[in-house]
């Protein structure tokens, strides 16, 4: 049975089973994972193996991790599963989190704390206590991650789960184990059980169990991108085939990649609009620079555009300084219309500069600095050189944390955490190379995935100025 085709009572009756359990990480952790196996239509892991090198999904599968001082200690991973994730496990309690709403202990029947007869689970859900150990499982799935053979690289996923609760996702496609940031973003990269009745939810965990690296952003992006670099490749040999110079030629393709981008980002017009825009010049094309012009200009100035019927938003650069829109015959508004009509939030804007590489004239692209560096060329740089500096300093930040949190100093814990933001937040980055930007862009993403972290674990600790409004 696929997921589309999954009784909906099935993943109710799911949620009501574990949403009750509490206390016992032990107990419950490998039935807790083939439920989910089973929910998610998936291989539930294999029968441990006597030779630990044949165990490559199984549960409590034994790593030796370097301590450092030339000494090693032996661990279990909760779940582990080869080429796809480490997942370590910890159990918090929902009647904790009550009593402590309460301001109570909990109760025996005749009054007296009964803190040998319940079941209290790693920590209190929703307190500073649950809030470290989740730090902590994340901290040591990273050294199982470290501590796993050479031969098996990294895994491209840590999942670190309150059992019956919620699962976080932390990815790291890059292969280096030294990147692994909340996934796919700070707002849902931790799945709570009721998210279970997301089909979207579903299919991104089923892609975690069975292929992850398809959930590669930049895999995605670099397709999509590839896609609409062919469509706007023959829209500039056309224009070029007519007359117009290369540099007029990229100053319109680049007001048309924003606009396009703007439109499905939903960032400055509305989801649709420029589309619509596009398809009703089909009968009369020689009509459409006008009000691409008209349009470009609004956009400069934030004010009502005639062209779609509604103000838009200012744009507080200097793209549309220039107003110039170039006149296009049906064929190449046909191409420009398949164009839009592509899902523009899988475009990766650090892979712009390929857009122009491919659509310039080849002679021209020295001339007009049009060299795109690819991403993954970008990250062999800013990933040294920014990156872990920033996040082995955040590394110490998590452990200072951990310590004070276990020493009830919330308030010394959040200071230590906004410093570190403060840091982080004036961190400057030089990009000599002054191209694209492709340099600058991927910096600022991955200081932005640092910074969802440490915002989390902010609002974790108390400070409540960072929630989405």
């Amino acid at each position: 049975m696929t997921i589309s085709e999954m009784p909906f009572e099935s993943i109710d009756a799911f949620i009501a089973a574990w949403r009750e359990t509490g206390g016992s990480e032990l107990a419950n952790t490998q039935s807790f994972i083939n439920g989910l196996c089973a929910l998610l239509d998936v291989p539930s892991p294999d029968g441990s193996k006597e030779i630990e090198e044949h165990n490559n999904y199984v549960f409590e599968r034994g790593v030796y991790q370097d301590n450092g001082d030339g000494s090693e200690s032996f661990g279990r991973i909760d779940c582990y599963k080869l080429d796809c994730f480490i997942l370590e496990a910890k159990q918090g309690s929902e009647g904790d989190r009550a009593a402590a709403n309460r301001g109570e202990e909990d109760l025996d029947f005749f009054g007296q704390t009964a803190t040998t007869r319940v079941k209290r689970g790693t920590a209190k859900r929703g307190t500073p206590s649950w809030t470290r150990a989740m730090l902590q499982a994340k901290g040591q799935a990273e050294r199982y991650a470290k501590a796993l053979p050479h031969e098996h690289g990294w895994p491209p996923i840590l999942l670190v789960t309150d059992i019956g609760y919620c699962i976080d996702v932390y990815a790291d496609f890059t292969g280096t184990g030294k990147a692994y940031a909340q996934f796919p973003d700070r707002s849902s990269y931790r799945i709570m059980l009721e998210d279970l009745h997301d089909k979207d939810v579903r299919d991104r965990l089923t892609l975690i169990w069975t292929d992850p690296r398809a959930l590669d952003p930049s895999t995605r992006a670099a397709k999509a991108t590839r896609e609409i670099a062919d469509y706007l490749a023959t829209i500039s040999k056309r224009l070029e085939a007519r007359g117009h110079n290369a540099e007029s030629v990229s100053g319109f393709l680049m007001r048309l990649l924003f606009t396009m981008f703007a439109e499905d980002t939903g960032v400055l017009l509305p989801k649709g609009s420029f589309s619509e825009l596009l398809k009703g010049q089909l009968d009369h094309p020689e009509h459409l620079h006008h009000q691409l012009s008209a349009l470009w200009t609004a956009m400069d100035k934030g004010e009502f555009a005639p062209s779609l019927g509604i103000p838009v938003k200012h744009f507080n650069g200097y793209l549309f300084k220039s107003r110039e829109a170039l006149p296009l015959e049906r064929v190449e508004l046909e191409v420009l219309i398949e164009a839009a009509g592509k899902d523009w939030t899988e475009v990766e804007p650090a892979i712009f500069g390929t857009l122009l590489e491919r659509a310039l004239n080849p002679k021209e692209r020295a001339k007009l600095g049009a060299h795109y560096t690819p991403r993954a060329y970008v990250e062999r740089l800013v990933a040294p050189t920014i990156m872990e500096p920033l996040r082995a300093d955040w590394d110490g930040v998590r452990g200072a944390v951990e310590s004070l949190m276990g020493e009830d100093k919330i308030d010394a814990a959040r200071a230590v955490v906004e410093g570190f933001h403060s840091q982080l937040a004036q961190t400057k980055v030089l990009d000599p190379a002054c191209g694209t930007g492709n340099f600058l862009y991927v910096a600022m993403a991955r200081m932005k995935e640092l910074e969802g972290e440490v915002l989390e674990l902010l609002e974790e600790l108390g400070d409540r100025q960072y929630l989405a409004e």
